[in-house]
C-alpha cells in the first residue's frame, strides 16, 4: 500500500497544468488567468464627477449657506459621454452629471441637493471643499500596471475589471476535456427496468456533475465487464480528451475489467492506505492520463474529493485546491482500521459564540451507503494511527 499523500501527489503530477488559451470574456467565468493582465487605460481614464451637480471653482462658493447662498451663471451642460469639454471660467458653473468629465478650471463639484437645481443660474447653498466629489484619473488602476495577476479566478468583478481596462479576451488555463467511464455488466441506465442482479448506474452522474462544477467539460460512457469491449469503446476516443476517469473494475476480483484491460499499457494499479477507496489506478494510456477509481459510490465520491478534485483544480491553475479544514468535537464514538486513513461522512455545525464546532457521523463506514452522503456537509478524517476516537474528542473535518 502507499499513503494517501503519496498517491495524491502522483495524481496531481499526472495531470500537470493545462495549457493557456485565449477566450472571449463571456467564456472565462470560473476559469483561472494564465498570465498577468496590464491595464490598457487608467481607471478612471479621466477626472470625472462622483455626483450629479455643478462643477465649480471652490473659492467661488466658499462660505455659501442657505442663509447666504452664492448665485452663479450656468454656462455649460456636461452629461456623461460628452467629449468636447469647455474650460470652466471663474465665477461660473457647469451643470455636470455623474461620470462626466470635470472641466479644466474646476476643482470641486457641488451636489445638486445643495443647490436649487437651476439650469441658467444656480443658487449654491453649501460650500464645497477643493476636491469634493471628484474621481481622479487612475485612482483605481493606473495605465500599464497589473490589473489582474496570473492565478486569479475569474468571477464577475474580475471580468468586469478586465473589460474596464480594455480587454476583449483573456489568457486562461484551458478547461480540461474529461471522459467519465463507468464499468460493470450490472449497470442499467434509468428509466430501463431492472432485472434481478442489476442496479441503476450512478457513478457517472456524480463524477460528471462534480467535474463540470470545476469548469471542465465531461462526457460519459458505460462499459460492460469485458476487456475487448472496454478497449474497443474507449481507445479510439482517447485523442478527444485530456483525462479519462473510470469507476469500478480495479479491485482483486475475477472480473476487474479496467485493471485487466490497462495493466501493461501504462496504467498502474495499487492500494492506498485509506477507507473507503483503497483500490486505485493511475497512469497514461496511449499518452492520455487515466485515473481509475473504485466502483462503490461512496468510494467514488471520497476518491474524487481526496485525489481527483485537487488534481483537477491544480491543472486548471488554482493555487488553493484544498477543502477548508477545521477541528470539531465528535458527538459519538468512532472506530477506524489500523494503518488506514478513514474518511467518514459527517454533519458539522457550530453554535453562536462557540470556538470549536461539533460533528456527527452520517451513516456507517460502508462504501455502498450513498443516501447518507446526501445528509453530509463534511468528511471526518481519522488518521492512520487512530483506531478509536471517543465521543467528545477533537477530529479534523473537511468542509464540503
Amino acid at each position: 500500500m502507499i499513503s494517501v499523500d503519496e498517491y495524491r501527489a502522483a495524481v496531481t503530477a499526472l495531470l500537470g497544468t493545462a495549457a493557456p488559451i485565449s477566450l472571449p470574456l463571456a467564456d472565462c467565468a470560473g476559469l483561472v488567468l494564465a498570465e498577468d493582465v496590464r491595464a490598457g487605460v487608467s481607471l478612471p481614464p479621466f477626472d470625472n464627477s462622483a455626483m450629479d451637480g455643478y462643477a465649480v471653482f471652490s473659492a467661488d462658493v466658499a462660505g455659501a449657506s442657505p442663509e447666504h447662498p452664492v448665485e452663479l451663471p450656468v454656462t455649460e451642460d456636461i452629461p456623461a459621454g460628452r467629449t468636447d469639454i469647455p474650460e470652466l471660467t471663474r465665477g461660473t458653473a457647469h451643470r455636470i452629471m455623474t461620470g462626466a468629465p470635470v472641466p479644466h478650471g474646476a476643482d470641486s463639484v457641488v451636489m445638486v441637493e445643495h443647490t436649487d437645481g437651476g439650469k441658467e443660474k444656480v443658487r449654491v447653498e453649501r460650500a464645497a471643499e477643493p476636491g469634493a466629489h471628484l474621481r481622479h484619473t487612475g485612482e483605481d488602476v493606473r495605465e500599464g500596471t497589473v490589473a489582474l495577476s496570473a492565478g486569479t479566478v475569474l468571477g464577475p468583478a474580475q471580468l468586469g475589471l478586465a473589460s474596464a481596462v480594455g480587454r476583449e479576451r483573456l489568457p486562461v488555463r484551458r478547461p480540461l476535456r474529461v471522459l467519465v467511464v463507468s464499468t460493470g455488466s450490472e449497470l442499467v441506465v434509468p428509466p430501463r427496468t431492472l432485472r434481478q442482479g442489476q442496479i441503476y448506474e450512478s457513478n457517472s452522474v456524480m463524477l460528471a456533475t462534480a467535474i463540470r462544477g470545476l469548469g471542465c467539460q465531461a462526457e460519459v460512457a458505460i462499459s460492460i465487464d469485458d476487456v475487448a469491449s472496454f478497449r474497443w469503446e474507449i481507445e479510439p476516443r482517447l485523442g478527444e480528451f485530456d483525462l479519462v476517469v473510470t469507476s469500478g473494475g480495479v479491485s482483486a476480483g475475477a472480473y476487474e475489467v479496467v485493471k485487466d484491460a490497462l495493466t501493461g499499457l501504462g496504467v498502474d494499479f495499487t492500494k492506498v492506505a485509506m477507507q473507503p477507496g483503497g483500490p486505485q489506478g493511475s497512469g497514461r494510456w496511449n499518452g492520455v492520463p487515466v485515473v481509475s477509481l473504485p466502483g462503490n459510490p461512496v468510494s467514488v465520491l471520497v476518491s474524487y474529493e481526496v485525489f481527483l478534485r485537487p488534481a483537477l483544480l491544480s491543472a486548471l491553475g488554482h493555487t488553493d485546491v484544498d477543502r477548508r479544514r477545521v477541528r470539531a468535537r465528535l458527538t459519538e464514538r468512532l472506530s477506524s482500521p489500523r494503518d488506514r486513513r478513514q474518511f467518514r461522512r459527517g454533519y458539522y455545525w457550530q453554535a453562536d459564540g462557540e470556538v470549536t464546532g461539533e460533528v456527527g457521523p452520517r451513516g456507517g463506514p460502508g462504501s455502498h451507503l450513498l443516501a447518507a452522503f446526501t445528509q453530509a456537509n463534511c468528511l471526518i478524517v481519522l488518521p492512520e494511527e487512530v483506531t478509536e476516537a471517543p465521543e467528545g474528542s477533537e477530529v479534523d473535518v473537511l468542509l464540503l
